[in-house]
């Protein structure tokens, strides 16, 4: 995608900083954003608590060395914290911020987390100068323009664990499970998990869901001679999990199936644990990538990995092309979105937006598609 906006800057300086929900291999991106400024003659400083750090100076903020991240690779969370900081949505805020990197400094920032992690990026760098590149890290995936956050393939390691845990259980006492699992309005950790663990039925925000069909196959599997069922639920789903557990079991009762119905929630749990090599890796290649292109002059970007890639992406294109995807199945998006937003890119930018939006509807199909075809027990004639 195009780049928008240039920095003329020197640098001699970066921040670093992790904002938003923490993600398994933020430490991993840290310490490959750290290890290689500092192998380019670069200043780092590390920004502890996001922008709050950022708002509040000094204290909050360290003169990073090469054992300041040591032995932090394999570690979940992030060691330089993460806060919700509401006063940096408005210009004041916005402005200490900016006036902590001048007083310091600091010449760019790397900035580590989702979607609004880049917004606020995007307006420290458009309103008071300071060049930003931001590395997405989040466990929902839900970053249109990037196929991959790190975080995400450690959190979906993790749920299907636990629910490969929970079918050894459901096995011994023909159970069923309705498991909500996370992933705020995006399907991806559900509708992946449920084709790893060969889920009965799966709920995703992106598709509507038929409680009675899946009930129905439930029953017909049990008369088959099925006794563990595993219903996955996204937590952003339009439905309620628990209050469905509670349907499966009332539904089955009342058909004389011998199937205990349970309800379970891992929720944060899965935001820890020690990266995957799959995130540790990507954090390492978006991090070199993210100083590579402060050092070129950019800003106002973001990294993606597309078709196994890693490349910068202009953020006002990403945001575009999220509230284009996200229009298609959320009616709140829809009602906001207004598709002149796209009049002020080229007719290349725009096209390339559209391939972006209909992969991942082509992906979400495919996968309930597979999901589908490999848990029915019924015969279709």
């Amino acid at each position: 995608m195009e780049k928008m906006s240039e920095n003329t800057t020197k640098i001699r300086k970066i921040g670093i900083l992790t904002s938003g929900g923490d993600a398994p291999g933020m430490n991993a991106a840290v310490r490959a954003v750290t290890r290689y400024a500092l192998r380019r003659g670069i200043e780092v400083m590390g920004i502890y608590e996001g922008y709050k750090g950022l708002i509040n100076g000094k204290n909050y903020i360290k003169k990073f060395d090469a054992r300041d991240v040591s032995n932090i690779i394999d570690k979940g969370g992030t060691i330089i914290y993460s806060a919700r900081c509401p006063e940096f949505k408005e210009k004041e805020g916005i402005a200490k911020a900016a006036q902590t990197c001048r007083d310091l400094g600091i010449d760019g920032l790397v900035t580590i987390g989702g979607d609004g992690t880049f917004r606020g990026a995007y307006d420290l760098s458009t309103m008071f100068g300071i060049p930003c590149i931001g590395i997405p890290a989040t466990i929902d995936n839900d970053i249109t323009a990037t196929d991959y956050a790190i975080g995400y393939d450690t959190a979906l390691n993790t749920t299907m664990q636990m629910i490969d845990r929970l079918r050894d259980t459901c096995e011994s006492h023909a159970r069923c499970n309705v498991v909500e699992v996370m992933g705020n309005n995006a399907g991806y950790i559900a509708i992946y998990s449920a084709v790893a663990v060969g889920a009965t039925a799966v709920a995703i925000k992106e598709r509507t869901f038929d409680e009675d069909a899946a009930i129905k196959k439930i029953i017909q599997c049990r008369e088959a001679g099925k006794r563990n069922f595993i219903v996955v639920i996204s937590e952003g789903a339009n439905i309620n999990a628990e209050e469905f557990a509670k349907k499966i079991q009332a539904v089955t009762e009342d058909a004389n199936m011998e199937i205990e119905t349970k309800f379970a929630r891992f929720a944060h749990v899965v935001r820890g644990g020690s990266p995957t090599m799959r995130d540790r890796v990507t954090a390492a290649k978006m991090g070199v990538a993210a100083v590579d292109l402060l050092l070129d002059g950019k800003t106002d970007m973001f990294m993606c990995e597309r078709h196994g890639r890693i490349v910068g992406t202009d953020i006002m294109v990403a945001t575009y092309a999220d509230r284009k995807y996200k229009a298609t199945f959320d009616p709140k998006m829809a009602e906001k979105f207004d598709p002149s937003e796209g009049d002020k890119f080229s007719p290349e930018v725009r096209a390339e937006v559209d391939g972006l939006v209909a992969e991942r509807i082509a992906e979400i199909d495919t996968m309930l598609e597979l999901s589908e075809n490999i848990s029915n027990y019924k015969i279709v004639e």
